[in-house]
């Protein structure tokens, strides 16, 4: 999800005690119908029926590229049932258990946190995994896998390619939210697995005074240590752009200081002719994919799509690439974390164990107000989780 789920992120966090309070989940045995080439029953949860508009929007969005995603796998075998869940948790639970009474085998969804989380505890004693298209890695685990991109694949991205580049010293500033907080964890985790150093870390609230006030402390630490890298959680649409500004003229030089980023800093094309921005790093998924699926969306439904709608074209080709493979139980929990992975909308994706996901992602740099890749995203994982 976007930053928005992280807004939203809070009830989720108290209700992650439910997950490990969860009954036992049964992982399966014996055969079942996706093992014999039968039909299996695949249930969407989408937020249809909520007061926002905008869930309404992202439900269709959610079901097209869903259906789209069948019809571009050629096979009849995916039997795909529609849930709406107006955007409740409570509602999620009740329909996560008519989907698994109805025979579906898996479940794709719901979109937010606290939904997914109310729905995997739900159907946990049924065996039925939950592919959530959330990035909230708080309700991630048992039986309850993530589609979105997490904070800590990111960081994890940048942190090894900085190294590679003889970079080990970071300074971490990041907005005082929950948002922010998870993504400053996930940096400190990624530079301390990696053998660097955090030189210093500075939060401040998001607002334009005092994000200006912590640029400069990050400045102040800066020189103090002799870090060799910014790395923050800003996002362009909010406190990006004042750390882009403030920084330089806290003496922090993009010419002994690398400027790191965990979000997309191509979301806006003015965030490109920030002077502070030039010779920053950020990543980005496999262009070429992501364009072929817009193109592809938008010819078959007249419009662009949602930045949702292809976590749920994902999670459709994870169960076409699974039913192909075969097996006695080809969505298993086994089965979901197996290390090869998938080819999705944006490239290469794989479930870890903890139930987070792993994407193939490019490092790119902002040079001459554009954007420049510099380390390609992969084309397979050619190591071990992580």
């Amino acid at each position: 999800m976007t930053r928005r789920s992280l807004g939203r992120m809070a009830a989720a966090v108290a209700m992650a005690a439910l997950a490990a309070c969860a009954p036992t989940v049964n992982t399966g045995g014996g055969t079942t119908p996706a093992a014999t080439g039968g039909t299996v029953r695949v249930a969407l949860l989408v937020p249809a029926g909520s007061a926002q508009a905008t869930d309404n929007l992202i439900a269709q969005n959610l079901e097209n590229a869903a259906r789209l995603a069948i019809s571009d796998l050629g096979t009849s075998r995916i039997d795909l049932r529609v849930y709406p869940t107006g955007g409740s948790a409570t509602q999620a639970a009740t329909v996560a258990r008519a989907a698994v009474s109805d025979g579906a085998q898996i479940i794709l969804g719901p979109v937010y946190a606290e939904e997914a989380n109310a729905a995997g505890v739900a159907v946990a004693s049924s065996g039925v995994n939950v592919l959530a298209f959330s990035n909230n890695p708080t309700i991630a685990g048992n039986n309850v896998f993530i589609l979105g991109q997490t904070f800590r694949d990111t960081a994890n991205r940048l942190v090894g390619y900085s190294s590679s580049q003889g970079i080990n010293s970071y300074v971490i500033a990041h907005a005082n939210d929950l948002g922010g907080n998870l993504g400053r964890d996930a940096i400190s985790a990624a530079i301390t697995a990696g053998g660097g150093t955090v030189a210093g870390v500075e939060s401040y609230a998001l607002s334009q005074a005092a994000t200006a006030e912590g640029a400069r402390r990050v400045g102040a630490t800066v020189n103090a240590t002799g870090a060799q890298a910014v790395i923050t959680t800003a996002s362009v649409n909010a406190d990006l752009p004042i750390l882009a500004t403030v920084l330089p003229e806290a003496g922090v030089s993009r010419e002994t200081t690398r400027l790191i980023g965990l979000t997309r800093w191509n979301a806006t094309s003015q965030a490109l002719t920030l002077p502070g921005l030039q010779g920053g790093i950020f990543t980005l998924p496999d262009q070429a994919r992501v364009t072929a699926f817009e193109g592809r969306y938008s010819a078959t439904y007249g419009q662009p799509p949602h930045p949702l709608a292809s976590l749920a074209y994902d999670g459709i080709a994870a169960v076409g690439a699974l039913l192909q493979r075969g097996g006695s139980n080809p969505l298993s929990r086994g089965a979901l974390t197996q290390t090869q992975g998938f080819e999705g909308t944006s490239g290469i994706f794989r479930f870890l164990p903890d139930g987070t996901t792993q994407r193939g992602l490019a490092v790119a740099e902002i040079r001459n107000n554009m954007v420049s890749i510099l380390d390609p995203a992969p084309r397979s994982f050619g190591g071990p989780q992580s």
